[in-house]
């Protein structure tokens, strides 16, 4: 039952809607209190330095953002009521308890709480009950808010048999409000399926397909929310991360751990993360695909541990008037040790001085002397010491050694023998070697390569947890950087295998695990589609076939059937500029019909029309925005480059040109992936304009048309 506030009486004793308006104003009260008495906290006394009390005043100021209240952020979205006390006995005539969920907790001044945060256990059966599972649930009551203030209620009584299972009318109502700004949590809307991957634990990795709309990219959000719930301790010490495609991504996404209350975890791109040079150059899709290739790890490990040489001299060490000879052949003896260890570059090269000194000092044991750590410390600093290590076992810079790989035909051809055959190894020289690492032109995958190279040198920090999402677009050699970041911690994998746009786009999520050294991650899929409509969603999955064979084509559960509409544009010959004006100005036409209704709206096209739109979206007075720029009341349009559609939504779209954006890509499969992608980024609407004929796999008629 559905109920809104003009069916109410005006009485608050006998109106529940008023109750519950009186639960949210004393729950914010409550907040606001709690957010006092951290902002009353006196530290002058209880921090022995200055460096504590900057940590101190630090993690309170934190705390005080925490417990912000957002005015148009409802404090509370549910009410569960159990028929028993959680984790008592279901005795006969036992009480049950009654709990408001929201997105943090907030108590009393006695301690009692009056909000229960969405990760807490007992806030579970609000996501998981059903009429088939109560989970001991009475009564679930679901919110609905105008802005900032409480105006309807839902109830579903799961335990009472006599009434059906209904659809949620608020659940679906908020699924499907219009987007203004970025992207916002979906803590009143998680679904079963949803909420197990966003609960499961922190020890294991967990891929997620999901098409278009699923939601996959809450979920991972929603899932390091929950983590850090459940894990503070342990993930304050070894820290978060999201990755995502591109600056305009994280700029979308940025505000919902926030909203949530998670201030600490860092995003980051995969170019962020490798960022050991600068990169101005840029690869050929011949060259980027075999610098991606995982057999570069072994072709850079070879070219590493090839600058390690085998002793051919002695070492001679001077202590007073005493002189310790270590021979050759027990030189050597100490380096293949080190090298069947298989222990990082630099740390075998830490440990060889003191393996010397070791051999030293147990001559010095024979000869009836008695050698201490202090001495043997002394030795392994010896100038004789220093130099027979840096002879045997150079320093080597990661940088240095990836620019002598690409400038060097013969010192590629030697370590990449049995790996690369000769055009890879020509695709991916320079024609013009670099002199030196800051003159060079480094690419994005150049990069990547000094990063793997880096880690051959030294152990790259871990994280306890990284969500990595887009994940279809990764190279294998990126999958490999990712994973340095959490080879003692876990990760969540978010992507589309459909929606894979880069020549060296992921195959499988086995295969992906594989090079993320995490092969033992569980695959979950999504296929419910919560924001995209049935008709956009339907007209795109014609693509599948070509695109994703075998794929399960995402199923749309929205009520509201949304908007859809193929419309030619111009006249008969799109190569003349008079046709290009006219279809230009239907475009825009298009745009600013969709501007009347509530939310955003996004022209998508190929990149190299983006120009040529944006002046006629100026001629026509009509401002616009670029992705990742948020949107306002004022100006909700944003022209967006197909290349940067990925992982954004609009209430309305106005696609330009299916034809231009396959064409815009070095493939036909590519351009299909890049269209499939365009085509899935409206929430509400979609209105497809073209002048040229469509791709074949679209042009049979929309039905209804």
């Amino acid at each position: 039952m559905s109920t809104s506030a003009h069916d109410q009486a005006a009485d608050p004793a006998t109106d529940p809607l008023s109750r519950e308006r009186s639960h949210l104003a004393s729950s914010r009260a409550a907040l606001r209190a709690m957010r006092e008495d951290v902002e009353a906290l006196d530290i002058r006394d209880v921090t022995a330095n200055w460096v504590n009390a900057a940590v101190l005043s630090r993690q309170i100021d934190d705390r005080i953002k925490a417990l912000a209240d957002l005015s148009d952020t409802p404090l509370f979205f549910g009410r569960l009521d159990y028929l028993h006390a959680p984790g008592a006995e279901q005795a006969e005539g036992a009480e049950g308890e009654q709990f408001y969920i929201g997105r943090r907790h907030v108590h009393d001044a006695d301690g009692d709480p009056m909000v229960i945060d969405w990760r807490a256990p007992v806030s579970q059966p609000f996501y998981r009950a059903s009429k088939k599972d109560p989970m001991d649930i009475g009564l679930r009551r679901r919110f609905g808010y105008t802005g900032g203030e409480l105006t309807a209620y839902e109830d579903e009584r799961l335990s009472d048999p006599a009434e059906a299972a209904t659809t949620s009318k608020l659940l679906q109502r908020e699924i499907e409000r219009p987007r203004v700004g970025p992207m916002r949590d979906i803590v009143a809307t998680i679904q079963p399926e949803q909420d197990e991957i966003v609960r499961s634990g922190l020890g294991g990795t967990v891929c997620v397909q999901g098409g278009p709309g699923t939601g996959k990219t809450a979920v991972g959000l929603h899932r390091v929310a929950y983590l850090l719930y459940a894990h503070r301790e342990r993930l304050a010490r070894t820290g978060t991360l999201v990755i995502g495609p591109n600056k305009s991504f994280l700029h979308y996404i940025e505000q919902v751990l926030p909203a949530l209350g998670e201030l600490a975890v860092q995003q980051a791109t995969v170019d962020d993360l490798v960022a050991h040079v600068e990169v101005r150059g840029t690869d050929d899709a011949a060259a980027a695909v075999v610098k991606g290739d995982a057999r570069m790890a072994e072709v850079l490990r070879r070219a590493l541990y090839s600058y390690v040489t085998p002793p051919t001299e002695p070492v001679l060490v001077v202590r007073g008037s005493r002189r310790w000879r270590v021979p050759a052949y027990e030189l050597e003896e100490l380096v293949r040790q080190l090298l069947d260890r298989e222990i990082r570059y630099g740390a075998a090269r830490e440990a060889l001085p003191q393996r010397i000194a070791h051999a030293v000092l147990v001559q010095m044991e024979r000869a009836g002397e008695a050698p201490d750590d202090r001495v043997q410390d002394a030795v392994a600093r010896s100038g004789a010491v220093k130099a027979a290590v840096k002879a045997i076992w150079p320093a080597v810079d990661p940088a240095k050694l990836v620019l002598r790989l690409l400038g060097e035909p013969e010192f590629l051809a030697e370590h990449a023998a049995g790996l690369l055959d000769e055009d890879e190894q020509k695709a991916i020289l320079w024609a013009r070697p670099a002199r030196s690492v800051k003159s060079a032109k480094w690419s994005a995958a150049d990069a990547v390569l000094i990063d793997e190279a880096a880690d051959l040198v030294q152990r790259t920090h871990s994280l306890g947890h990284v969500v990595l999402d887009e994940a279809q677009d990764l190279s294998p050699m990126q999958y490999r950087a990712v994973g340095r970041r959490c080879t003692t911690g876990s990760a969540t994998v978010l992507g589309d295998l459909a929606q894979g746009t880069t020549p060296w786009a992921t195959r499988s999520w086995e295969e992906a695990l594989g090079h993320l050294g995490k092969q033992d991650g569980v695959i979950e899929e999504l296929t419910a589609g919560f924001r995209v409509p049935t008709d956009v969603i339907t007209y795109a999955s014609r693509l599948l076939p070509h695109i994703a064979p075998g794929l399960t084509p995402v199923a749309s559960v929205r009520e509201n059937p949304g908007f859809f509409e193929v419309r030619a544009v111009g006249t008969a010959d799109p190569a003349d500029a008079a046709d290009r004006s006219v279809a230009a100005e239907q475009v825009v036409g298009a745009c600013r019909e969709l501007l009347t209704h509530e939310g955003s709206t996004g022209l998508i096209a190929a990149d190299a029309r983006i120009p040529a739109l944006a002046e006629a979206l100026t001629a026509a007075g009509i401002g616009y925005l670029a992705p990742g720029e948020e949107t306002t009341r004022e100006t909700r349009l944003t022209l967006v480059p197909a290349s940067l559609a990925k992982g954004l939504e609009y209430d309305y779209v106005v696609l330009d040109e299916p034809r231009a954006v396959v064409d815009g890509e070095p493939d036909e499969r590519t351009g299909l992936r890049r269209l499939y992608v365009a085509l899935t980024r409206a929430v509400s609407g979609l209105v497809v304009t073209h002048s040229a004929p469509l791709p074949e796999q679209l042009a049979e008629p929309v039905h209804g048309m």
